[in-house]
């Protein structure tokens, strides 16, 4: 089967799906997603299975592929997290991504500055005073790829695997702000020294002081990112009953 086929036809369909064109309860059939697509029986049927397992869909026998509400998608994907910052439901995304990591990255930098290895510490500074210099010089490419490394090290070095399996959710979304413009060209000087007080207190093993800044990276975060999300609705899972 060709990669680049199989690849196309989950991005066209994840993409459609998550940005309203195929709407909930939508019902698409197999035959169909051949010719639009233009691709074999078996390049659909696999794509079918990555969405299915992403919660965009279900298959019902002698019916077809149905699409899902929402609150059925698997939220901390980042494949939904792409396609959800590449439509109209962005800043809602950007909303529920800057409430996660407000509530887990200073917590998970307070563990670093226990926890994290030394070889850690050390590489978490040389990026804070990397991505000073990018900031400053408007490099915002290598910006990123730091920025991306630091988050990735702070939520490593806390030693608790399910935070650090929040790492490519966090990537998804610095790499969606930088791609759809939603970063200044030149990142705030106070957040640039936020980082290093950040990787100078994991090293110090200060915990209190490193929660402290990394909370105030994520508030000022949260209110550069807040006009985004102003008219967006909030999605509410309903919880089962016992």
């Amino acid at each position: 089967m060709s990669t680049s086929l199989h690849h196309r036809a989950v991005e066209h369909l994840g993409t459609r799906i998550v940005g309203g064109a195929l709407p909930t309860g939508h019902v698409m059939l197999a035959e169909h997603l051949e010719d639009e697509l233009k691709v074999s029986r078996s390049v659909v049927r696999e794509a079918v299975r990555v969405l299915q397992s992403l919660g965009l869909v279900e298959t019902i026998k002698r019916v077809g592929i149905r699409v899902l509400p929402a609150h059925r998608w698997n939220p901390f994907d980042p494949l939904v997290i792409r396609w959800r910052l590449a439509g109209e439901g962005r800043g809602a995304q950007l909303r529920s991504l800057a409430e996660l990591r407000s509530a887990v990255e200073p917590v998970a930098a307070e563990l670093a500055a226990g926890n994290a290895p030394e070889a850690l510490r050390k590489e978490l500074v040389g990026i804070s005073h990397a991505m000073k210099e990018a900031g400053d010089a408007g490099d915002m490419a290598t910006f990123l790829d730091l920025d991306i490394r630091f988050h990735a090290l702070v939520l490593s070095g806390s030693g608790n695997e399910m935070f650090a399996n929040l790492i490519g959710q966090v990537t998804e979304t610095l790499t969606g702000r930088t791609v759809h413009g939603l970063m200044p060209e030149h990142p705030q000087k106070q957040a640039l020294q936020w980082h290093m007080d950040v990787a100078h207190a994991i090293e110090a093993g200060d915990g209190p002081v490193a929660r402290d800044a990394a909370a105030r990276i994520m508030r000022q975060t949260i209110a550069e990112l807040a006009p985004s999300w102003d008219d967006q609705p909030r999605v509410f899972v309903p919880v089962a009953k016992n």
